[in-house]
């Protein structure tokens, strides 16, 4: 009984934590009644009120590597302020199967086409059934600049809420009516944020409004505490301040909720991935008779350290560019090369070893992460569920991502090694990356976005790993599974572009 008693008491403290979370998510849009539209190729949804007439529009756009759910939190609070929001994904992103194209270096290129996107989901969603042609546009990151762009040329946009915003086109005057949010960490965009706010005042402050909001010269920028540049999309101060300025553009009244989800989002991630925990005992029957082999310390020290050095050497010169996908391709490479290496190290020191009951156990971890960790991410947090043309660049990817997970798992020894162990390891992998984004900053700054979605998958996934290796003794298991998680998920990360 002692042996079944803490899983059992686990798993069901798991269940009532991921229950009480998503009924929880779900109350936040009680009421709100949600539909789903294409304007040409672009998937939009519509969130509203039941019977709401009369009500300004508000168009929602999402930043680089997002997609409509990362936004769903401020499609919630407006929706229920009497706001008719439109939320979509970007070219190139989430489920709209239309590539990125263009030069992403040229204002004429990409951004001319995401410009001119916006355009068509803000023609299309003024013809919404109640509404009264008053416009409000709000963009997070990469988006900030692109609803900037269209406020200014557009007469109709009447508001412009832009977080985490980095945009040369504002002037003291245009757009109408702005706000800009950044989170208190993001140290370098809250200082533009100032010097944007002060091109109208050189004494301004955070926190202080500028001009009048109803005639059209309010300007604003706040700070959300404690937050980064994606948590300023969960933090209550955004949601609040984005209601009240909006609300006091269009005079309209500030005592309606907000969706305050990121907590809930978080226990659920938690939740979900403290089911792990009793399910790997499950695979006990099949432990393997011995643990996997420890290196040497100076052979792990070799088949750690090696290939965080070569693997941006040996790339720095190619121009790769065989993905359809920004920066996906290179990725793909960098994980299939440092593994490589890695894992030629543990072979020379007789640490690997083939196991078929590894093989099939990886199958059944894969699944429980894309299957069910995979869909919870896609209906609450982000778009994971794959449109047709990412299929074979997941495969692509996971070809990288599954050697890089087999070499951290065998050098992590399935969760027995020393936690400095485990830290090196997963440190050195990180700073491989830094050091290949070092060497070819214009060309792989994308992957700085990605360093904390990987340091996310090893404090998440890490610790999974861990557990299914500690139950079965077999790194196989937990680095092919997790490998082919890793694939799926970074292929659903990054944009699609147009070769």
């Amino acid at each position: 009984m002692g042996n079944r008693f803490w899983p059992t008491l686990v798993l069901i403290v798991a269940l009532v934590l991921a229950g009480l979370s998503i009924l929880r998510l779900e109350q936040a849009g009680a009421g709100i009644v949600t539909s789903e539209r294409r304007v040409g190729e672009t998937p939009v949804t519509v969130s509203r009120l039941p019977d709401v007439t009369d009500a300004p529009v508000v168009v929602i756009a999402h930043g680089f590597a997002g997609s409509r759910q990362l936004m769903i939190g401020f499609a919630q609070t407006l929706a229920q302020a009497g706001y008719i929001v439109a939320s979509y994904d970007l070219e190139g992103h989430g489920r709209n199967p239309v590539p990125m194209s263009g030069d992403v270096a040229s204002v004429d290129g990409t951004t001319r086409l995401l410009v001119a996107e916006l355009g068509r989901v803000i023609d299309a969603s003024l013809d919404l059934r109640g509404a009264n042609g008053e416009l409000a546009l709000l963009g997070h990151s990469m988006a900030s600049d692109i609803i900037v762009r269209q406020a200014i040329a557009d007469p109709r946009v009447e508001a412009t809420v832009a977080l985490s915003m980095f945009s040369t086109e504002v002037t003291a005057d245009a757009p109408a009516n702005l706000l800009v949010i950044n989170g208190a960490w993001e140290t370098a965009l809250a200082a533009e944020a100032l010097r944007v706010l002060r091109l109208t005042d050189p004494d301004a402050t955070f926190a202080q409004t500028l001009g009048d909001p109803a005639a059209g010269t309010g300007r604003r920028a706040v700070l959300a505490p404690s937050v980064e540049h994606v948590g300023v999309l969960y933090s209550s101060t955004s949601m609040i301040e984005t209601r009240d300025w909006l609300n006091a553009v269009f005079d309209r009244p500030s005592d309606t909720p907000i969706a305050a989800r990121g907590g809930w989002i978080a226990l659920l991630i938690v939740s979900v991935t403290a089911l792990a925990w009793p399910l790997a005992r499950l695979a006990r029957p099949l432990r393997a008779a011995t643990p996997p082999k420890r290196l040497p310390r100076g052979a792990f020290w070799a088949a750690s350290l090696v290939p965080t050095i070569l693997t941006p050497l040996i790339l720095w010169p190619f121009d790769i560019g065989f993905l359809p996908v920004l920066v996906a391709d290179y990725l793909a490479l960098h994980f299939a090369l440092f593994g490589g290496i890695g894992l030629l190290f543990l072979a020379r020191a007789g640490a690997l070893r083939w196991d078929a009951t590894g093989l099939l156990l990886a199958l059944p971890i894969a699944l429980f992460c894309i299957g069910i960790f995979g869909a919870m991410l896609d209906i609450y947090v982000a778009s994971f569920f794959a449109v047709e043309a990412r299929i074979w660049i997941i495969l692509a990817i996971a070809a990288g991502a599954v050697p890089f997970m087999l070499a951290d798992a065998y050098l992590t020894e399935a969760g027995h090694a020393p936690l400095w162990r485990v830290l090196v390891v997963r440190a050195n992998a990180l700073v491989s990356l830094g050091i290949a984004t070092a060497l070819d900053m214009e060309g792989l700054f994308f992957l700085l976005l990605i360093l904390p979605i990987i340091l996310l998958f090893f404090v998440l996934f890490g610790t999974l790993g861990g557990w299914i290796g500690r139950a079965t003794q077999r790194p196989m298991a937990a680095g092919l599974g997790l490998g082919l998680f890793l694939g799926w998920a970074l292929g659903m990360t990054f944009p699609l572009f147009a070769v």
